[in-house]
């Protein structure tokens, strides 16, 4: 996987059964989206199908106001890009997606 790639999500294991939840059911798939680079809403939206444009976009509105992501406005549209605070998260989400992976037969 190159660097700029989003990640992957396992379609068996759901945000509903994540081991932990972070903010809304989305929050934690999007820190991983923006852990590699900022993202554009169109691509989250493409990237993360199944949630509603008003759900990504409420989710988004609240971990801005988290402190979790920052949104930049520029002429080629609007940008998310994930603050130090929403950073920390990663190591968290790893090893709670790790965990679920080893034990999703479970």
């Amino acid at each position: 996987m190159t660097t700029d790639q989003l990640p992957t999500f396992d379609p068996r294991c759901p945000m509903s059964t994540f081991p932990v939840q972070i903010g809304g059911r989305w929050t934690a798939m999007i820190i991983q989206c923006l852990d590699r680079r900022p993202c554009r809403f169109g691509e989250l939206r493409r990237h993360l199908s199944p949630v509603s444009a008003k759900v990504l976009s409420e989710t988004l509105q609240s971990m801005e106001a988290d402190g979790y992501l920052v949104r930049t406005e520029t002429a080629e549209g609007v940008s998310y890009a994930l603050t130090d605070l929403g950073g920390s998260l990663i190591p968290l989400i790893r090893a709670a997606r790790t965990w679920a992976s080893e034990h999703l037969d479970d």
